[in-house]
């Protein structure tokens, strides 16, 4: 599968642990930054990831401090779904009924660990289809 993933300065040590734990369960990743802790401006990461998605990637990650800024961009671009997960069950639902293809994590509220496993059910949710579709294609 191809996974983009972006972050700013508070989702990069985040960042490039996913993408090692990614990398383990054979995905091909393209990072499209931030690499440093110094401050960035977030929108341009979630633009790139957005992007990204619209041209082929299967799906987005993108990480933040709280999660809301990086989706709030990501947004912006038509056909893009970016749901901000924190919990398994909202995760699941952001793929099953919303057919979300970003995922936005608030770095500064999850551990890694949480991370990783809400990016694993969400890589491998699927879509129900149905009612949802029809509300899904008047986002």
């Amino acid at each position: 599968m191809q996974i983009t993933i972006g972050s700013d300065h508070a989702g990069v040590d985040y960042k490039s642990a996913i993408i090692s734990f990614l990398e383990k369960e054979k995905h091909k990743i393209l990072d499209v930054g931030t690499y440093t802790k110094e401050s960035v401006d977030y929108p341009e990461y979630a633009h790139l990831v957005s992007k990204e998605v619209l041209s082929g990637s299967d799906f987005g990650i993108l990480i933040c401090g709280s999660g809301n800024g990086v989706s709030m961009a990501a947004n912006k671009h038509k056909g893009i779904r970016s749901a901000i997960c924190w919990s398994e069950e909202i995760t699941k639902l952001a793929r099953q009924h919303n057919n979300a293809n970003i995922i936005s994590l608030p770095a500064r509220f999850l551990t890694l660990e949480e991370c990783t496993r809400l990016i694993k059910i969400f890589i491998n949710e699927p879509f129900e289809g149905g009612r949802h579709l029809r509300r899904v294609e008047k986002i």
